[in-house]
């Protein structure tokens, strides 16, 4: 790889071992992708956490959490004090809601240790959103802006919805940008790696949440790690449905980035999206693929439902608003529990406007900060789910062990209060 002098500096460890590790990481990364160069970056989304320690102990140190992470995310031998953010680092999605960690069963040592590990995250300057969904919280890139995120469903978001160029990172390789301020040059940093690779043709317009996700689940299953080109919509969709439709190409096929044509930046026409290539193929979404999505996103059999899950990625203050809004007046079944999860700052704003009070009253918890499939908790004795989610209905069997209804939030608020599933494609 081609270094600037800034970087062989740091690579010789000119601002110390733990940026020097960082600079090693990338260039190792970096040969092993094939990128030339590294390029700069100020905008980073890592989740440095206290999934750390295998085993957490209690009264671990200050200490003790930057020896763990620097043997973790910098793969150091020797424990190293992590030095502060050199770029703008947002702290992503963790472990545990801090408000509801005794309800989601996490262990009193484990919460202490998160508390630590959020105190060591502010204390080198991350910026502590706690979110999957970062755009949601000011960290909205602009067109061409070179970041390092890890989260699928948000760098879809970013690559395809902002036009801001990132390729999925893990935590290692984010958690070295975050220290040097660099990411390799290589993936969708590239003009030619964002052009589009299939068309897609809808024939069955997606209207809701709902739609978009069954769009997205269709298309990634098809197209795998490649960049889908989407023609015929006719209706703008909001930042919900976009979410929910990368969320979901992102979980079905490993999707980083999309087109609408019309609609999203580096599409104003099928020209401007594939460049000058052809597509590999063409794909049509109609009645029959609408289905298939989502017959294969559907693991349940039984209509007793025991657990809803809404916001997968985290909800908008409008899906909040509207669940609110479908639980006025209601009660959760006694045998359901019904968790919302949420930015913290969105809560914040729906307690002012008493939404959260609405939820509250209806039998249902609003949660932050974390989602049952990252911190591996779910209320006792599940044995069927249901979620508005793609993503989440594509994971939850296989991540907490049970299957998993999919259907519209209407439907999900249907069954938290009759504890039946009676949802269905429309």
């Amino acid at each position: 790889m081609k270094l600037t002098d800034a970087e062989k500096a740091l690579l010789q460890g000119s601002e110390g071992p733990a940026r020097q590790k960082a600079m090693e990481l990338l260039v190792k990364y970096g040969e092993a992708l094939g990128a030339e160069k590294l390029v700069e970056t100020n905008n980073v989304c890592v989740s440095l956490t206290a999934g750390a320690y295998s085993t957490p102990r209690p009264a671990a140190t200050e200490r003790d959490v930057h020896a763990a992470l620097s043997q973790m995310y910098l793969d150091s031998d020797e424990p190293l004090e992590i030095p502060r953010a050199r770029v703008y680092t947002c702290r992503l999605i963790r472990e545990m809601d801090p408000d509801n960690w005794e309800l989601q069963g996490i262990d009193p040592v484990r919460h202490e240790l998160n508390l630590l590990t959020e105190r060591v995250c502010a204390g080198i300057g991350m910026q502590l959103m706690h979110s999957c969904t970062p755009y949601l919280l000011g960290n909205v890139p602009v067109m061409g802006e070179h970041c390092a995120w890890i989260e699928s469903s948000a760098v879809i978001y970013c690559n395809s919805v902002l036009g801001g160029r990132t390729n999925i990172e893990g935590m290692e390789s984010a958690t070295a940008s975050m220290l040097t301020g660099r990411t390799p040059y290589w993936g969708y940093h590239l003009d030619a790696r964002r052009l589009g690779t299939h068309l897609v043709e809808v024939e069955c317009q997606p209207e809701s949440v709902m739609d978009w996700g069954l769009l997205g689940y269709f298309t990634g299953e098809i197209v795998q790690d490649n960049v889908p080109v989407i023609n015929g919509v006719r209706r703008a969709p909001n930042i919900a449905r976009l979410k929910h439709h990368g969320a979901a190409a992102a979980s079905s096929g490993g999707v980083e980035m999309y087109h609408i044509v019309g609609l999203t930046p580096e599409a104003h026409n099928l020209e401007q999206a594939f460049g000058k290539r052809k597509p590999v193929a063409t794909l049509k979404f109609g009645p029959a693929e609408r289905r298939q999505a989502y017959e294969n996103l559907t693991s349940a059999t039984s209509p007793d439902i025991d657990f809803i899950m809404l916001g997968c990625p985290h909800y908008t203050l409008e899906q909040l608003w509207d669940a609110a809004r479908r639980l006025e007046g209601k009660r959760v079944h006694s045998s359901v529990s019904l968790w919302i999860f949420t930015p913290k700052a969105l809560k914040t704003i729906a307690d002012q406007e008493g939404l959260t009070d609405i939820i509250r009253r209806a039998g249902g918890v609003v949660m932050t900060d974390t989602c049952p499939c990252i911190s591996r908790v779910s209320p006792k004795n599940v044995r069927t789910a249901a979620t508005d989610s793609a993503k989440h209905a594509h994971y939850m069997p296989a991540m907490l062990g049970f299957p998993t209804w999919f259907g519209s939030q209407a439907d999900c608020i249907e069954a938290a209060v009759t504890g039946k599933w009676r949802g269905e494609l429309k």
